[in-house]
């Protein structure tokens, strides 16, 4: 297997997924493995498209190619997919945040839109939201500029999933996103910041688990071109995130210890 190649137990995972295959409606790619591999290169090594090894062919046609299946939803049906069977045991949510290269700035703006890059002490940044289960495999994901508080995208990313447990910490103590777990009976492992009145209890041995996110994190930064944004639109960085969240397919990773769930 070619550096940073797909594996053929990782490419039979996802060949069935793709645009082109065997008897999918259209023309029939004979390269796909090759692109997904392209594609792979690129943000594993963090290079620019045009530094593409000639193995891969026109590296404006991987580039454009990649465009095409952004903007056609390809990439976020196979995430959905791909991220459909995960665990409902606990899950838990983070943020971190990637510095944006000076390239991945001036994009245009298309119907008022931003490209989740803003500005904050650190320079031009974007920040990765994503809600992972005790197998550290990514359910939802969502990006937004770098300044943007990390309870924002909360709410937004709790409708994707449905957890008997939710871990967070201080930053997500809000009581409308409290509230809201306990409406849909989930239960909140969430500890209190020191201002408020009445402190809620937890179970720290769950919170502790907490650790499996910042492993999903440091796993997705082994990748250069995802731990440095230069990618100019949102859909394109987000779709290399999506891509890459499955450890599985992308990237090794120690086994996760699967624990029986905690009563709080």
């Amino acid at each position: 297997m070619r550096r940073y190649g797909l594996s053929d137990g990782q490419w039979e995972r996802i060949k069935d997924l793709l645009p082109g295959r065997e008897g999918h409606v259209g023309g029939t790619a004979a390269d796909n493995r090759l692109f997904i591999e392209a594609v792979l290169y690129r943000y594993r090594a963090g290079i620019p498209w045009r530094d593409l090894p000639a193995r891969f062919g026109d590296w404006k046609n991987v580039h454009r190619r990649l465009r095409r299946w952004c903007e056609g939803g390809v990439i976020e049906r196979i995430f959905r997919h791909l991220a459909a069977d995960h665990d409902n045991e606990y899950m838990m949510i983070d943020s971190t945040i990637v510095r944006a290269h000076q390239h991945s700035a001036g994009a245009r703006k298309k119907g008022g839109r931003n490209q989740a890059t803003g500005r904050s002490r650190g320079g031009l940044t974007t920040k990765i939201h994503a809600i992972v289960d005790t197998a550290g495999k990514a359910a939802a994901l969502s990006l937004t500029p770098g300044q943007r508080a990390d309870i924002t995208e909360a709410e937004p990313l709790l409708d994707e999933v449905d957890p008997e447990d939710f871990i967070a910490d201080k930053a997500y103590d809000a009581d409308p996103l409290i509230e809201k777990l306990e409406e849909r009976g989930i239960t909140p492992v969430i500890p209190s910041k020191k201002n408020r009145s009445n402190p809620q209890k937890i179970l720290f041995l769950l919170y502790e688990k907490r650790n499996i996110i910042k492993r999903f994190f440091a796993r997705l930064k082994q990748f250069r071109g995802i731990a440095t944004r230069y990618d100019k639109l949102k859909s394109t960085f987000c779709a290399a995130v999506a891509t890459h969240s499955d450890h599985k397919i992308f990237g090794a990773s120690p086994a996760l210890k699967r624990t029986t769930h905690f009563t709080t």
